[in-house]
């Protein structure tokens, strides 16, 4: 299986947030994961970044921001030339969405956990 490196945009320590859920599923899978949050925090292995990293080879942003939140890291995602962008339900962006299809990314509008789960990731 082709491993995928994931930023996590608005990752959470909580337990009972999907940020959260994904990384863990994202780690379990062998996904190598990154993250960002509001709040410094580790999730398992992961530590949660406040500030936007220079991360090299990232594959895939999985957003769980809304779109508002969004606006700040518009830039910074485009910098890292992901080669796709999911929008998690309530993240979705038609704004963003459009920048990163100029930019040569894909927008997807889909759950990250149900790809997952599906082996569609």
């Amino acid at each position: 299986m082709e491993q995928k490196k994931t930023l996590v945009l608005g990752a959470s320590e909580n337990p009972a947030r999907y940020s959260n859920l994904a990384i863990k599923r994202l780690l379990s899978q062998q996904h190598p994961v990154v993250a960002i949050g509001k709040k410094k925090g580790t999730v398992n292995s992961v530590a949660i970044e406040t500030e936007q990293k220079p991360f090299d080879d990232i594959d895939t942003v999985t957003m769980y921001l809304n779109p508002l939140r969004q606006q700040e890291y518009y830039d910074y995602i485009l910098s890292l030339h992901p080669k796709r962008i999911i929008f998690n339900p309530g993240a979705e962006n038609d704004e963003l969405a459009a920048l990163a299809q100029k930019n040569g990314i894909e927008p997807v509008e889909a759950c990250t956990l149900v790809l997952l789960s599906t082996g569609q990731f």
